[in-house]
């Protein structure tokens, strides 16, 4: 099946918890790029945050699935989570490029402010050898902000590295966090079932009761 396949998106994050900027940006790029399907990888080790501030991937995993079900193109994968070590982008996309097969196009799907720490990443001059890349444009970004070897980077592989206009969503997942510690409504911010599920878990609370 995933052979017929010829475009997949590619969402990777920490999804902590997932929220509608994720499922607008994800949605705006299977619209605008012709995606077959998208698909969101939860990260199982983060390699830029301190885990013990990450919420276990299992809840992150289930909130994502819940976030995705209505939408027939979303599709969540456990490969971060389930292989040991830190998640990196590079190896995520070598794992789907082996699964799906040279015939398919992959489409890295990101923020464009990470577009900033991109050159940390674990061998990130090879990403665009493996995918496309598109960056979801927030408010204030401009290419011409970028560290001068980011910008030769991305004029390198122009034909593969995208800029998406998405609508304005000042929405994050600090921020998400951050108001249900103070406890506050995140109604409207997430899905309905996400926002069950945080409850119904105790997540992200200043004290966690045994689920």
């Amino acid at each position: 099946m995933a052979a017929k396949i010829a475009r997949v998106g590619v969402m990777g994050g920490t999804f902590d918890p997932i929220h509608f900027g994720h499922l607008v940006t994800a949605e705006g790029a299977r619209c605008e790029f012709g995606l077959d399907q998208v698909l969101f990888l939860p990260s199982g080790q983060p390699p830029h945050k301190d885990l013990k501030e990450v919420t276990p991937a299992n809840h992150r995993y289930m909130m994502t699935v819940l976030a995705t079900l209505t939408n027939p193109y979303f599709e969540v994968s456990r490969i971060d989570i389930d292989r040991r070590g830190i998640s990196y982008t590079i190896d995520s996309l070598k794992c789907l490029r082996q699964e799906y097969g040279a015939g398919t196009e992959l489409f890295f799907i990101t923020g464009a402010d990470a577009v900033f720490e991109i050159m940390t990443w674990k061998d990130s001059k090879k990403l665009l050898e493996i995918a496309h890349f598109i960056a979801a444009t927030r408010p204030g970004f401009s290419l011409e902000d970028l560290p001068a070897e980011t910008r030769a980077w991305i004029a390198k592989h122009r034909e593969r590295f995208y800029v998406l206009q998405i609508p304005a969503m000042a929405i994050s997942s600090t921020n998400i966090r951050q108001r249900v510690r103070d406890g506050h409504s995140i109604r409207y911010l997430v899905p309905q079932q996400v926002d069950y599920y945080i409850r119904r878990h105790w997540l992200y609370r200043r004290e966690r009761t045994p689920i």
